[in-house]
C-alpha cells in the first residue's frame, strides 16, 4: 500500500466512523495489508488516513508484538502526568522530534470483528502510539504538538521535496511522450513504404 506523506490532503483530513456493516472481510483483508505496510516500512502503528483511507481506524503493533486493530477509537481517560519521548511517522519520514503526551490513557474501541473491547490505564510505548495514530484520524500530525519551527521547517522541507518529486514526473512524462512519437513516427514511415 502506498502510505501518503506530509502535504497530501488525506492527512489533514477528519476521518469518519466506520459503519458497523463495513466491517467485514473486505476490512480485514485491508488491516491484513495496513500490517504488512507497516511491518515492512518498519513502523509500529499506521492508520487508515495514510494509507489514503478517511475512516477511523488504525493498526498498531508495540514492543510487545501483538498485533492491534482500533477501529472507531475513542480515548476515554488521560492522565495528569505527562512525559516525553522522540515520536517520528511513516508519513513523515526521515525527521523525529520530543512530543510530550499524557503519560497513560483508556481507550474504548472495536476489533475487527467488530467487537468492543477497552483498555484501562495503558502506559508507555503502547500509550503513546495509541494517541498518535489516534490523532492521525482527526488530521492532527505529531508535528503539531511540538515545537513551531520544527514544524514549519518540516513542512517547508516536505513542500521543497514534493516539488522537486513533480518536477522529475514532468520530465519523465515528456521523455516518454518523446520516446512515444519518434516510434510512431517510425512505424508510420514504415507503414508508407
Amino acid at each position: 500500500m502506498k502510505i501518503y506523506k506530509l502535504g497530501e490532503e488525506v492527512l489533514r483530513q477528519q476521518c469518519t466512523p466506520v459503519e458497523l456493516e463495513e466491517i467485514n472481510d473486505e476490512l480485514r483483508k485491508t488491516i491484513a495489508e495496513m500490517f504488512d505496510t507497516m511491518i515492512s516500512a518498519d513502523g509500529v502503528g499506521l492508520a487508515a488516513p495514510q494509507v489514503g483511507i478517511p475512516k477511523r481506524f488504525f493498526v498498531i503493533m508495540s514492543d510487545d508484538d501483538i498485533k492491534r486493530v482500533f477501529i472507531n477509537p475513542v480515548i476515554t481517560k488521560t492522565s495528569t502526568e505527562t512525559c516525553s519521548y522522540d515520536e517520528g511517522c511513516l508519513s513523515i519520514p526521515g525527521v523525529s522530534e520530543s512530543i510530550t503526551r499524557p503519560a497513560s490513557i483508556s481507550i474504548t474501541a472495536l476489533n475487527e470483528n467488530g467487537k468492543r473491547f477497552t483498555m484501562e490505564n495503558v502506559d508507555g510505548l503502547l500509550a503513546r502510539i495509541i494517541q498518535h495514530e489516534n490523532d492521525h484520524l482527526d488530521g492532527v500530525l505529531y508535528i503539531d504538538r511540538g515545537d513551531k519551527q520544527f514544524k514549519d521547517d518540516t513542512v517547508a522541507q516536505f513542500k521543497k521535496r514534493a516539488a522537486k518529486a513533480e518536477k522529475k514526473a514532468i520530465s519523465r512524462a515528456k521523455k516518454q511522450a518523446a520516446i512515444a512519437a519518434k516510434i510512431a513516427a517510425k512505424q508510420t514511415k514504415k507503414g508508407v513504404r
